[in-house]
């Protein structure tokens, strides 16, 4: 007769994706003062205990309102601090306009610095884990690459 199985003790799970999106950050000055675009990549991980049959949280539906999220809100679209002067002009032309510190869930991320749009992710998924009722599961890591060579990376 063989032993069952041992479950690990947590399980983690990761998601990608990638959206198309200018930002600017004027604060800082230099050539990131203009407005600019990206293909980001992002990854999220979580982690919790696997169920019986190995399940963490249900995949396909993480994955859905993830990337809905981010395609709704983000993609194609322009992310400028609530401050940007910009935001009222690319607003009047119809543009869609993602404003840090102001649009839900961006409260104290001024501005779309990679680092910010790693901690506005976190929120993101992390409201979705508590409206789906996951107990057990916590988000664990957010990676976001702006470009090939610049990334910010927030982990539990």
């Amino acid at each position: 007769m063989t032993e069952p199985a041992v479950l690990p003790a947590s399980t983690s799970v990761m998601i990608r994706h990638n959206f198309e999106t200018a930002h600017r950050l004027p604060h800082l000055g230099g050539k990131c003062q203009s407005l600019h675009g990206h293909s980001w990549w992002i990854e999220i991980s979580v982690t919790g205990d696997a169920s019986e049959d190995g399940i963490v949280l249900e995949f396909g539906a993480f994955k859905a309102r993830i990337r809905e999220w981010i395609d709704t809100y983000l993609d194609h679209g322009a992310m400028l601090g609530e401050r940007d002067e910009l935001a009222a002009a690319l607003t009047a032309a119809g543009s869609k306009v993602f404003l840090f510190g102001a649009d839900k869930p961006s409260s104290g991320l001024d501005w779309p610095t990679v680092e910010n749009v790693a901690a506005l992710l976190w929120r993101v998924t992390e409201e979705y884990i508590r409206s789906e009722g996951w107990p057990g599961v916590a988000v664990t890591r957010v990676r976001v690459d702006e470009t090939h060579v610049n990334a910010a990376e927030v982990r539990l």
